[in-house]
């Protein structure tokens, strides 16, 4: 649990970077995305939910709405965010690889070797190619998710298993501009996360609570890239052999 606080604390570190000079400018357009589609899921959500709610339980059973709403509420907030967020990535992956070398940049003096003998298209396709593969593999896992979600009784849990399947992809997710910057494959990024697991969760919290809040929500993104890079380059210095 220490390390997963420790996680959630990295995360929050990441404010303290997307202003500074030589990074905001790569912050303003996937801020632009990240507002324009979670103010879609925001207004979606506001739109739907009620008749949603309304439709899962008939009549003589109206009295359940107490109990039911919240759950649902969750995991219908999980399904939504995650997936504008998978979106939202998608457009906004090679910005996110710049501005994850740039923070680098701030922290240590040198961006990775690997980017900056990349030209700018071959970026531009190995990110949205990472972003493709990384789908792929959390559709995969919506699969199984949906059918706790409707098998009566053991649903209850449902909420709890999209929770962590949320912060483990959105881990992953922003995981994979620094490492990816290092030339790290989505598989060797998952056995990254797996060797440090608690604080990959605990990272992957804070970028769901953030998107999960009005207003900060629009700041998730950059700030989660920011955070994730310097978790990789504290970590990447301590195992350095002194």
């Amino acid at each position: 649990m220490v390390n997963y606080v420790k996680g959630i604390n990295d995360c929050l570190s990441g404010f303290s970077l997307i202003f500074q000079s030589g990074i905001r400018h790569y912050v303003i357009i996937p801020l632009i995305i990240n507002t324009g589609l979670f103010a879609a899921a925001i207004y979606l959500l506001s739109q739907q939910m009620d008749q949603w709610i309304a439709g899962l339980l008939p009549d003589w059973l109206a009295w359940l709405e107490w109990l039911i709403w919240p759950l649902f509420a969750v995991t219908v907030l999980v399904i939504v965010f995650f997936t504008f967020t998978l979106i939202a990535n998608l457009v906004a992956a090679p910005f996110n690889s710049y501005l994850s070398a740039s923070v680098e940049l701030k922290l240590t003096g040198a961006r990775p070797e690997d980017l900056v003998n990349e030209p700018v298209w071959k970026t531009v396709v190995r990110t949205v190619g990472a972003e493709v593969r990384k789908m792929v593999y959390f559709l995969l896992w919506l699969i199984p998710l949906a059918l706790l979600t409707v098998i009566p009784v053991i649903n209850v849990v449902a909420p709890f298993a999209w929770f962590l399947f949320a912060a483990w992809s959105l881990s992953l997710e922003y995981m994979d501009s620094p490492l990816g910057n290092r030339g790290m494959l989505f598989e060797e990024i998952r056995e990254y996360n797996r060797n440090n697991r608690m604080r990959s969760l605990g990272l992957g919290t804070g970028v769901f609570l953030m998107t999960s809040i009005p207003v900060l929500n629009f700041l998730a993104m950059p700030v989660a890239v920011c955070a994730a890079t310097k978790l990789t380059v504290k970590t990447a210095m301590t195992e350095q052999p002194a």
